[in-house]
């Protein structure tokens, strides 16, 4: 069987599944997606990519568009387009775990200045301002009453796209100085992890320097995690939830989930059963 791993850049994730899918005996394919047009009226689409597609693109848009010509030519693509339009945008994925009853952090959403600083005295200082899209971390923010806030929207309101004009805004958890990551493949969680915020910077990512610890979930939020990625569609995904007094919310599900600081801890364990799971796919 044929796997075939779509990218815009070659990370370590990306190196490490195809070298477990490899010694599972299954015929690796590697596509740069900026290298490889697509002509969409064609009928050849489906024989060009005959077998189950892993789509790991960095690049949103890259992402979700490649998925997206696949999927209308019959293609195997994991994750689906729904799965990857739903979890590539805060936003989106708010909106299905709030309708999905998934325990959240209070979230609001403006679209001008004013309505901003609205909804965020409605939810309560501090409160944390994300972009609906990006990862790592990037331009999510902490305004701890409305002078901050009110200087951080004046910035956004520099930039030439109109997505930074969409404020989401939601409360400031008080959570111990980590977060929880649960790599989900399929319908098991396969690895979870602490992700402890680094020596100045309330933020968790990896990619800022937060530190990875094995960490285990009791029964309840086991099921929690897992119908937080049904909510979604399902597939391979990270899912980040903050411990509170309230129990456990989910802030973020990443539909292109990396995984280094995880394996770190936990191992090739990772890497195999995504192999795995694109392979059963492949076969059913």
């Amino acid at each position: 069987m044929n796997l075939i791993i779509l990218y815009d850049r070659i990370r370590w994730e990306e190196k490490q599944i195809a070298e477990e899918a490899k010694a599972l005996g299954a015929t690796v394919t590697m596509i740069d997606v900026r290298s490889l047009p697509l002509e969409i009226t064609s009928n050849s689409i489906k024989k060009e990519f005959d077998g189950v597609v892993l789509q790991r693109c960095v690049s949103h848009t890259r992402g979700i568009y490649y998925t997206a010509i696949l999927e209308e030519h019959n293609v195997n693509v994991i994750n689906s387009f729904f799965t990857t339009m739903i979890t590539s945008n805060k936003l989106l994925t708010t909106l299905k775990l709030v309708k999905n009853n998934i325990p959240t952090p209070k979230t609001g959403v403006a679209f001008s200045y004013d309505a901003a600083l609205k909804i965020a005295k409605d939810i309560g200082y501090p409160v944390v301002i994300k972009p609906i899209l990006g990862s790592w971390g990037r331009l999510v923010n902490k305004a701890r009453d409305q002078d901050e806030l009110s200087s951080l929207l004046e910035a956004r309101e520099l930039f030439s796209d109109p997505l930074y004009q969409v404020y989401y805004l939601q409360e400031y958890v008080k959570r111990p100085p980590r977060d929880i990551r649960s790599i989900v493949v399929g319908d098991e969680i396969i690895a979870i992890t602490y992700r402890y915020q680094p020596e100045n910077d309330w933020r968790t990512n990896v990619a800022r320097g937060g530190i990875v610890d094995k960490a285990y979930l009791s029964d309840d939020e086991h099921e929690i995690i897992l119908r937080a990625a049904k909510t979604v569609g399902g597939g391979i995904l990270g899912i980040d939830a903050m411990e509170s007094d309230r129990g456990i919310l989910i802030h973020e599900i990443n539909g292109t989930v990396e995984f280094r600081g995880a394996a770190s801890v936990w191992g090739n364990i990772i890497p195999r059963s995504i192999a795995e799971y694109a392979i059963k796919r492949a076969k059913n």
